[in-house]
Protein backbone atom coordinates (compact mmCIF):
# COMPACT_ATOMS: atom_id res chain seq x y z
CA UNK A 1 0.00 0.00 0.00
CA UNK A 2 1.58 3.56 -1.02
CA UNK A 3 1.91 6.40 1.19
CA UNK A 4 -0.84 9.06 0.95
CA UNK A 5 0.65 11.96 -0.80
CA UNK A 6 0.25 15.52 0.96
CA UNK A 7 -1.94 18.09 -0.84
CA UNK A 8 0.87 21.06 -1.53
CA UNK A 9 -1.52 23.69 -1.61
CA UNK A 10 -3.31 22.48 1.99
CA UNK A 11 0.29 21.91 3.30
CA UNK A 12 1.02 25.44 2.63
CA UNK A 13 -2.69 27.20 3.91
CA UNK A 14 -2.92 24.85 7.32
CA UNK A 15 -0.67 24.61 10.29
CA UNK A 16 -0.92 21.92 12.64
CA UNK A 17 -0.65 22.56 16.71
CA UNK A 18 0.92 20.63 19.50
CA UNK A 19 -2.38 19.23 20.28
CA UNK A 20 -3.58 18.27 16.87
CA UNK A 21 -6.04 21.07 16.15
CA UNK A 22 -5.41 22.83 12.48
CA UNK A 23 -4.68 26.61 12.16
CA UNK A 24 -5.58 28.93 9.19
CA UNK A 25 -5.73 32.34 8.37
CA UNK A 26 -8.56 34.15 7.77
CA UNK A 27 -9.93 35.55 4.01
CA UNK A 28 -10.42 38.74 3.32
CA UNK A 29 -7.13 40.22 4.47
CA UNK A 30 -4.84 40.48 1.92
CA UNK A 31 -6.32 43.58 -0.76
CA UNK A 32 -9.32 46.52 -0.41
CA UNK A 33 -8.53 47.36 2.97
CA UNK A 34 -9.70 51.20 2.69
CA UNK A 35 -13.37 50.29 3.07
CA UNK A 36 -12.41 47.98 6.10
CA UNK A 37 -12.71 48.50 9.56
CA UNK A 38 -9.03 49.28 11.78
CA UNK A 39 -10.66 46.76 14.23
CA UNK A 40 -11.76 44.51 11.25
CA UNK A 41 -7.95 44.60 9.59
CA UNK A 42 -6.55 43.69 13.27
CA UNK A 43 -8.66 40.88 13.94
CA UNK A 44 -8.00 39.26 10.37
CA UNK A 45 -4.41 39.28 11.06
CA UNK A 46 -4.83 37.09 13.57
CA UNK A 47 -4.89 33.09 12.89
CA UNK A 48 -8.35 30.46 13.74
CA UNK A 49 -8.72 26.90 14.39
CA UNK A 50 -10.62 25.18 11.49
CA UNK A 51 -13.84 23.37 12.76
CA UNK A 52 -14.31 20.41 13.73
CA UNK A 53 -17.04 19.21 10.94
CA UNK A 54 -13.59 20.30 8.33
CA UNK A 55 -10.71 18.76 10.06
CA UNK A 56 -10.74 15.28 8.36
CA UNK A 57 -11.16 16.72 4.87
CA UNK A 58 -7.95 18.74 5.88
CA UNK A 59 -6.20 15.66 7.78
CA UNK A 60 -7.02 13.59 4.80
CA UNK A 61 -4.91 16.65 2.47
CA UNK A 62 -2.24 16.52 4.50
CA UNK A 63 -1.71 13.33 4.65
CA UNK A 64 -2.37 12.20 8.22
Amino acid sequence: MPKIKTNRSAAKRFRLTGTGKIKRHHAKAAHIKTKKSPKLKRNLRSSAIVRKVDEGRIYRMLGK
